[in-house]
C-alpha cells in the first residue's frame, strides 16, 4: 500500500513539474521584448479596401478610408458606429480641434468636411490633384491636404473652412507630421527626400535625403527629441535629424511597409509592415537599435496610435488566390475575402 501511496504521490509531482515547465515556456515564447503583443482584433467586415485611419481620442473611434467612405468604428469592440459618405477614393482623415473632420478624395481631387458628431458633410472643398495624405497642425490651426499628382500640399483654414493657400512641393508627397511648433515635414517618395516647410507662411525651410533610404511612405515624430522616423520602400527606417536633415541611423525593417508611429511615452517607434510583421525600434541619445519585430498579419501596413495608451491599431484583411493572367488583364490583382477586413490591436 505504502509502495502504491509513493508511486502515485511522485507521478503527481512529476505532472505538475511538467506542467509548471510547460506554462513558463508557452509565457516565454508569447513574451516581447518591448511588452507588446496582440491585445484584440477589432471584426469591422464590410466592403472596400482601405488606406489611413485614425483615432479620435475624445471619442475613441476609429475612422477608416475604405475607398468610397471612412467607416467609423468603435476603438473598443469594432462595432461600426456610422459612417461617413461622399468620399470619392478617400485616402485618409484629419481631425480638427472644433469637431470637425477632413477627408481627403483622391479621385475627385477634393476635401470632405464633416461634423464629428452628425458624421454629415458640411462642405466640399477642391484642392489639388489626387490628394492623398491628410493631417491637422494645432499650430497654425490647418489642415494640410498632400496632393499627389500635382506635387503640392494645400493648406485649409480650420476657422473658415476654406483653402488658405497652396505650396508646391517639387515631389509626391506621402506621409507628413508637424513639430507643433510651425514646421511641417513630408516625405517625398519619388525624390527620396523630405521636404520641411512653414505651416503659416507655406514656404520650404530645407530639403533633406533620405539616403541609404529609397522612396519614403510613413512618417512619425520624437517632437521632444526633434527625430524624424521615415520607413522606405527598401526596408529601412530613416532615423533624420528634424533641425538640419543629418541621417543618425538606419535600420533595417520588414518589407511593403506604407505607416510609422511614434509613442512618446516608451521612446517605441513603429514600422507596419505589409509583409505580416511590426518592427520596434528604440533609441538612446543618438544610438538607435531594432528591438524586434512582432509577428502581425499580412496587408498590415498602415497604423495609428492612440497617444494616451499606447496600443497601435493595424487594419487588414485576407484575401484569395492570384487570378490568371490574361491578354487584356497581364496583373490581375487578387479579390479581398468579404467581410474579412480587420483591425489589430496591439499594446501592452
Amino acid at each position: 500500500m505504502k509502495s502504491k501511496m509513493f508511486i502515485y504521490f511522485a507521478i503527481m509531482m512529476m505532472t505538475a513539474f511538467f506542467v509548471t515547465e510547460l506554462s513558463a515556456q508557452t509565457d516565454a515564447g508569447s513574451s516581447s521584448k518591448s511588452g507588446y503583443h496582440l491585445l484584440k482584433k477589432l471584426e469591422v467586415g464590410g466592403e472596400g479596401g482601405w488606406d489611413y485611419l485614425i483615432l479620435d481620442n475624445a471619442s475613441k473611434r476609429l475612422f477608416i478610408a475604405r475607398s468610397t467612405h471612412a467607416d467609423v468604428v468603435d476603438a473598443e469592440n469594432g462595432k461600426k458606429v456610422g459612417e461617413v459618405s461622399g468620399t470619392n477614393g478617400i485616402h485618409g482623415i484629419a481631425l480638427d480641434e472644433n469637431g470637425f473632420g477632413y477627408a481627403s478624395n483622391g479621385r475627385d481631387s477634393s476635401v470632405t468636411v464633416f461634423d464629428l458628431k452628425t458624421l454629415k458633410e458640411v462642405t466640399k472643398l477642391s484642392v489639388g490633384q489626387n490628394p492623398d495624405a491628410i493631417i491637422y497642425d494645432a499650430f497654425s490651426k490647418r489642415v494640410f491636404a498632400f496632393n499627389r499628382r500635382s506635387s503640392s500640399v494645400s493648406a485649409i483654414d480650420c476657422a473658415t473652412k476654406t483653402v488658405a493657400g497652396t505650396l508646391a512641393l517639387g515631389g509626391h508627397p506621402e506621409f507628413s507630421v508637424s513639430d507643433g511648433k510651425g514646421m511641417m515635414y513630408v516625405n517625398l517618395d519619388d525624390k527620396s527626400e523630405i521636404a520641411a516647410f512653414d505651416a503659416v507662411k507655406l514656404e520650404i525651410k530645407g530639403r533633406w535625403s533620405v539616403a541609404p533610404g529609397e522612396k519614403p511612405s510613413g512618417l512619425a515624430m520624437d517632437t521632444k527629441n526633434r527625430r524624424l522616423f521615415s520607413v522606405c520602400d527598401n526596408k529601412k527606417m530613416i532615423v533624420m535629424n528634424a533641425d538640419n536633415g543629418k541621417v543618425i541611423a538606419d535600420l533595417p525593417i520588414g518589407e511593403n511597409t506604407d505607416g510609422a508611429a511614434f509613442d512618446s511615452k516608451t521612446g517605441f517607434a513603429f514600422s507596419a509592415n505589409g509583409e505580416g510583421n511590426i518592427t520596434v525600434v528604440k533609441g538612446e541619445g543618438d544610438k538607435y537599435s531594432v528591438v524586434e519585430n512582432i509577428v502581425s498579419q499580412s496587408n498590415a501596413r498602415t497604423v495609428a496610435i492612440d497617444g494616451s495608451t499606447g496600443n497601435i491599431y493595424l487594419p487588414t484583411a485576407q484575401y484569395g488566390p492570384n487570378p490568371e493572367a490574361t491578354a487584356d488583364n497581364p496583373k490581375p490583382k487578387a479579390k479581398m475575402i468579404k467581410d474579412s477586413f480587420v483591425v489589430l490591436v496591439f499594446g501592452k
